[in-house]
């Protein structure tokens, strides 16, 4: 069965989740530390939720990019529109959200700091946005058991056709 999506297409989202992944690695090990040094002397009541919530939403990111690449795998082998694949979709949608809630936690710390408020603000719209990308995700993951279902019923019918002849 050919695959609904070009072979060079998943070979650049892959390269990008490469990319993705080592940035990722590279904000864990050396942003946050050099973050959490710049910090010194700020109230601990600010810096440890600050320094949390910026690595779980890096952990999230990187669990997103986790599910996306097992996706593609699913698409290469042809198999995307399966049962399988609302797993993947499931805990994107979670991981969306929870950055989501992650960007809020970030703008209540830094709302009661020195921070400007237009900055608060940005984090907030970014929270939005999180959160419409999850509830988008769930359209996704809708729509995608709608055409497994479909599929379900167009191979159920092959076979019934196929007894008949």
């Amino acid at each position: 069965m050919p695959t609904p999506v070009p072979r060079s297409l998943v070979v650049i989202l892959r390269t990008m989740l490469v990319l993705v992944a080592t940035d990722s690695l590279v904000v864990l090990a050396v942003i946050l530390p050099l973050l959490w040094i710049d910090l010194e002397g700020v109230s601990m009541a600010y810096a440890i939720p600050l320094i949390a919530a910026l690595a779980l939403g890096v952990a999230c990111l990187q669990v997103v990019g986790v599910c996306i690449w097992r996706l593609l795998t699913l698409v290469l082998r042809g198999q995307i529109f399966s049962r399988s694949a609302f797993r993947y979709v499931d805990v994107i949608t979670g991981a969306v959200a929870a950055g989501g809630v992650l960007l809020v936690v970030i703008g209540v710390v830094l709302s009661g700091g020195t921070a400007a408020p237009g900055l608060v603000l940005l984090i907030g719209g970014a929270a939005l946005l999180a959160f419409a990308a999850a509830l988008t995700v769930n359209v996704a993951r809708r729509l995608l058991a709608q055409a497994v279902e479909r599929d379900t019923q167009a191979r159920r019918l092959e076979d019934e056709l196929s007894d008949v002849i």
